[in-house]
This record gives structure tokens, sequence and C-alpha cells, in this order.
């Protein structure tokens, strides 16, 4: 076998002989470089002394040194692979015969069912084992045990729990109502239930804030600047003369009456509004944002009779071709 190894060998180099002597022919003409051409030469005498080389001393094969270098750690073999995990534990044991005869043991007592088929097999004797009713002991004789009623040892019947209380909310603590002149504004706050409140000495520079009043009625008198009527319910606010604004914010359920004459009257964020004007303030703007229920009445004959209307609620918006226009409509139905 190794002597067939070395002839293929030799017949692979001696068939790379004349393509090797094909690039010296083509690397030797005139215009090549000798650097070049001495390169080629060499290459072909590595085959020629290759093939002398073999036929020397690999003539049956490659041999290999006995007094070789020991190999290194690197090169010993690859360590085994971590071993496999634990199986997994075994399943739970399987769930006990009912059905089956009890185990035998001397804690475990006698069979009960043996006992109850001897109780089973006496017939007429099984009345022997009950306990005598003395004529004391029975309600029929002695009436006074009926009132008594029979001992129950067996469980409680069942009885829907009692509900609870609620827990009572932990009560607001109400704060002082306030009615005072700090510096050029009046402050109206915390009043409750209080139809008789009054500012009468205004002067042109001061605000009127009332806050948190329920149930109450504000008065002013004279012209000022301003009226701000912030988140208060039920409450009703008359005043003669405003330079400025009146605002309505945060409120439920209030009425404005105006004496006098008003530039504008804001409403935001509100439900139920009812805007009294005068025959002076019938220019008066009427602007609103999120607010529901709104009305205005104006002053109709002689009398002190108001015609009613109420302020849209609901708009429509469409492109016309440049910008959007927004109409009111009417609530359908």
């Amino acid at each position: 076998r190794t002597s067939v190894h070395t002839e293929v060998m030799l017949r692979l180099k001696c068939e790379r002989l004349p393509s090797s002597h094909f690039a010296v022919l083509f690397s030797c003409r005139p215009h090549r470089d000798k650097t070049h051409v001495d390169w080629v030469k060499a290459y072909l005498l590595i085959w020629t002394d290759l093939q002398t080389y073999i036929k020397q001393h690999h003539t049956t094969g490659l041999s290999w040194s006995r007094t070789g270098p020991v190999a290194s750690a690197s090169a010993a073999p690859p360590s085994a692979p971590a071993g496999c995990p634990p199986p997994p534990p075994p399943g739970p044991p399987p769930p006990a015969d009912l059905g089956g005869p009890c185990p035998s043991g001397g804690d475990s007592g006698p069979d009960p069912r043996n006992a109850l088929f001897a109780a089973l097999n006496k017939g007429s004797d099984i009345t022997t084992g009950l306990k005598h009713v003395s004529d004391d002991q029975k309600t029929h004789k002695n009436p006074g045990l009926r009132g008594q009623g029979a001992v129950r040892t067996g469980p409680k019947p069942f009885a829907s729990p009692t509900p609870r209380p609620a827990a009572s909310a932990t009560p607001t603590q109400k704060l002082p109502p306030v009615l005072e002149l700090d510096g050029k504004k009046w402050k109206v706050e915390n009043q409750e239930d209080n139809q008789n409140l009054l500012i009468n000495n205004t002067e042109l520079k001061q605000v009127v804030y009332a806050f948190k009043c329920n149930k109450s009625t504000l008065t002013v008198k004279g012209k000022l600047n301003s009226i701000i009527i912030d988140n208060c319910k039920k409450t009703g606010l008359v005043f003669d003369d405003v330079v400025g604004i009146v605002e309505i914010i945060n409120c439920k359920d209030v009425k404005i009456q105006v004496i006098g004459k008003v530039p504008t009257i804001s409403i935001n964020k509100t439900d139920g509004c009812h805007v009294y004007l005068s025959k002076d303030s019938l220019s008066c703007e009427i602007v609103s944002a999120k607010s529901s229920e709104m009305n205005i009445l104006v002053p109709k004959g002689e009398e002190g009779d108001f015609a009613e209307f109420p302020v849209p609620e609901q708009f429509k918006t469409v492109w016309d071709g440049k910008k959007l226009a927004t109409t009111a409509t009417e609530i359908a139905g």
C-alpha cells in the first residue's frame, strides 16, 4: 500500500514538470525581467529536487521519527462533555384505594365495617343497645322541656352575615365665612345660605371675588372694575355697573342680574346659568365655553317681564374653501 502511495506521489510530481517547463519558456522571453526568470527557474528546481528526495527517503511511504519531541498539552484531546442533568423526581404515589380493605396494624384498631355488619345481623336484638328514656325526659309527659328545644350537636345553620355599617366619610372642615376688603379686592368666601350679602362702598379700581358660596345672594352697589364668581352653587349676583368683565367659572345653577351696564359676561365650565340683562346692557357680549343650560333673559314691556333665549350648545363646522365656518345648530327632537 505504501509503495503505491509513493508511486502516486511521484507520478503527480512528474506530471507537473511539463507545465513547469512551459512556464520557464514563457518567462524566459527577451522582454521579461531577469529577476522573474530566476524565480521561475528556482520554482522548476523545487519539483526536480522533490522527486529525488522522495525516491531517496520515502520509497515505501512517509516514515515518522520515533525520537521526536513530546506533544504539548494544547494537542491533548478535548475533555469529555459535562454529564447530563439528573433525572426529574418521580411522580406522586397513586391515590389510596378507598374501597379496599383497611390496613391491619397495631394502632389501626378493628375494622368499623365489620362492627356495622355485626350490628345488622342482630336483627330484632339491635334495640337492646339503646339508652332507656325515663318519664321525666319525655316532652309529652313533661311540658316544661318543650320550651328548651333540642340540643344541637351538629354544625350551626347558615346565617347571612350582618351588613357592617358603611364607614362614615371624614367630614370636610368648614372654613369660616369671609366678607372683607383686602386691598382693592372684595373677598366673599365660604358663605352658606346667606341671602343678605351686600357690598356698597365700591370704587372704580376695585374687584369682587366670590368663592365657594352656596345658596346665597350677593348684591354689589356702585361701579367697579370686575366681578368673578368661582365654584359657587345656587348663588345669585345682583350688581349695578361693571366697566370690565363679569366671569362665571366652575359654577352650578347661578343667576346673574344686571341693573346698569356691563360690556362682557364670560361663562366657563358652568352648568346652569341665567343672565338677566337690563335695557342699558342689551349690547353686552356673552362668551361661553364648556358650559350648558345657559339662558339670557331680555326685558320685555314696562312691567319687568323678561323674554328667555337659550344660548346654543351644539355647533356645526364646515370648510368653505378658505377657512372653517362654524354655526350654531338646533338639537333635533
